[in-house]
């Protein structure tokens, strides 16, 4: 995807994707804000990780079933040095909504937070 700003808001998200596909945690460090949270909901209930807790959820190897996974940002909009950013990632049978508000600092732009939304396969 190619924005009317450039290519440097992607960057985070591409680490963010990188993170995903290896599941080595060290590329959310290029992709987020220290202070940013991960929210959602987890089997019913309401989560909200720091930074630390989520990439204490990537074991640093890639999923067995990576080779069928897939990713892609679907939306950027940037406004000054805040942006918004959408993302659809295929893990399985389930479908995952990524919505991040991204903020450029003094070294690039990073993720400040991300909400998600899972939807499961109906089966």
């Amino acid at each position: 995807m190619k924005t009317p700003h450039g290519d440097a808001v992607l960057e985070p998200l591409h680490a963010y994707i990188r993170g995903h596909a290896t599941g080595d945690p060290v590329h959310f460090q290029d992709a987020f804000l220290p202070t940013a949270h991960i929210e959602g909901l987890r089997d019913g209930a309401f989560v909200s990780w720091c930074l630390d807790e989520y990439r204490a959820l990537f074991p640093g190897r890639p999923a067995p079933d990576e080779p069928t996974r897939s990713r892609h940002v679907d939306t950027v909009e940037v406004h000054g040095d805040v942006a918004t950013a959408t993302m659809t990632l295929r893990h399985g049978p389930d479908t995952f909504t990524d919505l991040f508000l991204l903020i450029r600092v003094a070294d690039g732009w990073r993720i400040a937070n991300k909400v998600y939304h899972r939807r499961a396969a109906v089966g």
